[in-house]
């Protein structure tokens, strides 16, 4: 697996955007998806990452960027590569990514179901605990935010 940078230009990459965008609709109440379409990727605070596996797209990854943190975004295993771990290696990149930047956390807003569990989990196990308010978003009935102290 190689995770490096992109610039939003692969079909590939922008059809597993999309596909996340499409489910985030579907599966949150109105005003509550917080979503960025590649407009809202292609902006300099914002960092896109794409795991492959040869010519095979496994995982997408964002960390945009705050004063003193950095935000996971549009974290998304591609269908066909759930459960093979490529959406923990793209978490621990951009972990990683978030220490070498010199961020003293990494955050980020999640909805609540059956939808977002499999995440949920996956930040858990990472260490990401309950936090309060940031970058604009209220914890609520459906949106949760997490943070881990780096």
């Amino acid at each position: 697996m190689e995770i490096r940078r992109t610039d939003l230009s692969e079909p590939e990459v922008i059809a597993l955007i999309e596909l996340h965008g499409r489910e985030m609709d579907a599966g949150s109440p109105p005003g509550t998806n917080h979503f960025l379409d590649l407009s809202g990727l292609k902006v300099p605070e914002v960092e896109v990452y794409a795991a492959w596996n040869g010519d095979s797209l496994l995982s997408i990854g964002a960390l945009k960027h705050h004063d003193g943190f950095g935000e996971l975004k549009s974290m998304r295993a591609h269908p066909d590569a759930r459960g093979t771990g490529a959406g923990k290696a793209m978490l621990v990149h951009l972990i990683e990514r978030s220490r070498q930047l010199g961020f003293t956390a990494v955050k980020l807003e999640t909805g609540s179901g059956e939808l977002f569990e499999a995440a949920v989990g996956l930040y858990k196990s990472f260490g990401f605990e309950p936090c309060e308010a940031f970058g604009g978003y209220e914890p609520g009935e459906f949106n949760k935010l997490y943070s881990l102290a780096l």
